[in-house]
């Protein structure tokens, strides 16, 4: 191995492994949030009583998480600006070229996947709350609003932390897919310094060691969540 290539500004790739870390990390929260948005709604439909609601949120998690995150990706990004032309042709008159950016793309594809995990993860918690906390909250009069607030989230929370953590570590990695649109984030840079410098084994290590970084940080931090999720739990 060769430090010397590590090293900040033009003698070096250090900085820009920085900042395809950042993009990364960047990217993984933005399509985690968008994830946890989608999952919290498709939890909704999955509980709801109205089965087309139903039937809709299990053929999404279905075909999501029956498809590679790698065929989402290019289903979005070359399906996505497709849609878009017939949209703006149809509906404006504009014939130009129109895509959807980058990390945009990225962002809906990682999220999407995101979605249909976190769905089952949401939809699990939902379903492991007593339904007799329900039951005591209506008997002591608690509205709808109290109920939902001060007995289900802080119960759902507990109970999906531990998954969504999981989830978060998939978005994490999934990152790396979004190499192939262009993207360039920590592979993306990696293959492009490995590639001008003939040191491959160097970089990828580079990018082995960042993700590594990252997950043990965000392990870190799910663990003090769960933590602070749990506190006043009596333990068995």
């Amino acid at each position: 191995m060769d430090f010397s290539l590590l090293a900040w500004g033009d003698a070096g790739w250090g900085d820009q492994m920085a900042r395809g870390a950042v993009v990364t990390l960047a990217v993984a929260v933005a399509a985690y949030a968008l994830g946890i948005v989608i999952g919290t709604g498709l939890a909704a439909m999955r509980l709801s009583a109205i089965p087309p609601l139903r039937w809709i949120a299990a053929i999404y998690t279905t075909v999501i998480r029956g498809i590679p995150e790698l065929l989402v990706i290019y289903l979005v990004f070359f399906g996505g600006g497709a849609a878009l032309r017939a949209i703006a042709a149809g509906m404006f008159g504009y014939e130009g070229y129109i895509d959807l950016p980058i990390f945009l793309t990225g962002t809906i594809c990682i999220g999407a996947s995101a979605g249909a995990y976190s769905t089952e993860v949401i939809r699990g918690a939902v379903q492991s709350v007593p339904k007799g906390q329900i039951e005591a909250g209506i008997a002591v009069g608690m509205t709808k609003a109290q109920r939902f607030w001060r007995i289900l989230v802080p119960q759902v929370a507990r109970f999906a932390l531990p998954g969504l953590g999981n989830v978060w570590q998939f978005t994490l990695k999934d990152t790396s897919l979004i190499s192939v649109i262009g993207l360039v984030e920590i592979m993306r840079q990696a293959a492009i310094a490995a590639g001008s410098t003939r040191e491959p084994f160097t970089f990828y290590l580079v990018a082995a060691i960042l993700y590594l970084g990252l997950t043990s940080f965000s392990n870190r931090g799910f663990g003090w969540a769960e933590t602070w999720a749990n506190r006043g739990v009596r333990r068995s």
